[in-house]
């Protein structure tokens, strides 16, 4: 018998495997929203993280003989009516607006998630007081209560972070309390009190850790959400104080130059816009993936 041609090459040759794609461009083909996504907010996290790697201009130095000056080599972003540079500002800005957004988030996810946790899984009077309590916050749109409580307290940052980690508490009570409720009724609970494991004890190992993909999931749908709130009262002049570098504060600095020194508003506005759709991605695709779990 005569072997084929190049049988012997093949013979003594180790099968080739197929070659794997990059890992970023199987994510680019299959979720291009969740990659760009993660992409704008590594860039966003290392402007906070790193700002002086970017600008060696000082957000607090001011300069009146070089005010409202517009973008130049110098002044990227141009100057504001005190001659302060507006990209050092935003870039400073970025770590100021993002500490304060998710931390009054997570404030928020903690308490509203502590609470739905319990709401939901002890039911009965508790569940009925909470849930009427929830209802009253909610009767009121999320900027007209951030409105109410920082005028009610006055424009601190304190108070802007107490303000925001109330808006947005009931929504995470919502959600943690609808997956408790889901929980509590599966199998796995049952045989957990059938062995003699305390109720505390089911909560907090057991439901609680099947809960928690949802409030995690939560908290990346509304961080732009509440990053927009923060704008919004910071350009009503309910938040961050001047001098310090706001997204919010800088917006409201620049609405009465607005048609004379435009670039004081639409930087920091695009800084808002691209912080809202990079966390708008991400939270979506993972709010997808939990679906489908």
């Amino acid at each position: 018998m005569t072997d084929l041609p190049g049988a012997s090459r093949a013979a003594g040759a180790a099968p080739q495997r197929p070659l794997r794609a990059n890992p970023l461009l199987r994510m680019a083909r299959r979720e291009p929203g969740l990659l760009l996504g993660l992409l704008l907010l590594g860039a966003i996290i290392l402007v906070a993280l790193f700002p002086w790697a970017l600008v060696d201009a000082s957000p607090y130095a001011v300069d009146v003989t070089a005010a409202l000056k517009p973008p130049s080599a110098a002044h990227w972003f141009g100057t504001d009516d005190t001659g302060r540079d507006v990209l050092a500002r935003v870039v400073y800005g970025t770590r100021v607006t993002l500490s304060i957004c998710g931390g009054s988030l997570l404030i928020s996810a903690a308490i509203g998630g502590v609470l739905g946790l319990i709401s939901g899984f002890v039911g009965g009077w508790a569940d009925q007081t909470l849930g009427r309590f929830v209802d009253v916050l909610l009767s009121f749109p999320p900027i007209i209560l951030g409105v109410i409580i920082t005028g009610v307290l006055g424009s601190a940052t304190i108070n802007l972070i107490l303000a925001l980690s109330i808006v947005y508490m009931p929504v995470f009570f919502r959600i943690a309390r609808a997956g408790t409720l889901s929980e509590k009724e599966k199998t796995y609970v049952e045989a957990a009190r059938s062995i003699g494991i305390n109720e505390p004890t089911i909560l907090r190992r057991h439901v609680t850790r099947n809960v928690m993909p949802l409030i995690l999931t939560q908290y990346m749908i509304l961080f732009p959400l509440i990053l927009q709130i923060e704008a919004a009262l910071g350009f009503l002049g309910l938040g961050v104080q001047p001098p310090a570098p706001d997204w919010g504060a800088i917006l409201e600095q620049g609405k009465n130059y607005i048609l004379y020194a435009p670039w004081m508003s639409v930087f920091p506005g695009l800084a808002v816009l691209i912080a809202a759709l990079s966390l708008m991605l991400v939270g979506m695709a993972l709010q997808k993936r939990i679906d489908q779990r």
